[in-house]
């Protein structure tokens, strides 16, 4: 299978998770092209077999680079077999409250989009203090701090479950 696996980041873990995949995918056998969705205007998306897109949430929305990339792309990509990864920091909690925030999210891009794809996975992202500006990093730390009391608000720290994401992929890929 030829696949294609676009994403759009923030600070680089949804890029991290993209090519976690995609490695994954080659590993398997599988033809893998990665792309940056900010780079993506004029690629031809009937050369693949399949298409997964991954991006994070921040501040309640997806990229532009996605928006923009699915809004031009929803009746090509309704057409083929795809899959949305759906990156947030939120994913690593358990309150049901927040995982209904993420599906809302999710609907309303799917709804201004047009898109449909055919599995949605919504996934723990990374606290990555290191990366963020000032503001951010005030804000991310009394998140953290709230949602994680264990955690050393001044390190890094992935949340993605890599064991989980590799399996939902190979069960798509099988």
């Amino acid at each position: 299978m030829k696949l294609l696996i676009g994403y759009a980041t923030k600070e680089g873990q949804t890029r991290t998770i993209a090519r976690f995949l995609a490695d994954r995918a080659v590993d398997e056998g599988h033809a893998v092209e990665l792309l940056a969705l900010r780079d993506a205007s004029e690629i031809g998306l009937e050369r693949f077999d399949a298409i997964l897109l991954a991006a994070p949430i921040h501040v309640g929305h997806y990229p532009k680079a996605l928006i923009k990339f699915v809004s031009d792309n929803a009746e090509k990509l309704n057409a083929l077999p795809t899959r949305f990864i759906s990156v947030s920091l939120v994913a690593a909690g358990h309150d049901a409250d927040d995982w209904r925030s993420l599906d809302h999210i999710l609907d309303d891009f799917r709804e201004a989009t047009g898109w449909q794809p055919k599995a949605c996975k919504h996934v723990a992202g990374a606290y990555m203090p290191s990366e963020y500006d000032i503001f951010t990093r005030l804000i991310m730390k009394r998140i953290i701090a709230a949602k994680d009391p264990d955690a050393d608000t001044g390190k890094d720290k992935e949340y993605t479950d890599w064991e989980d994401l590799g399996a939902w992929l190979d069960s798509w890929l099988d």
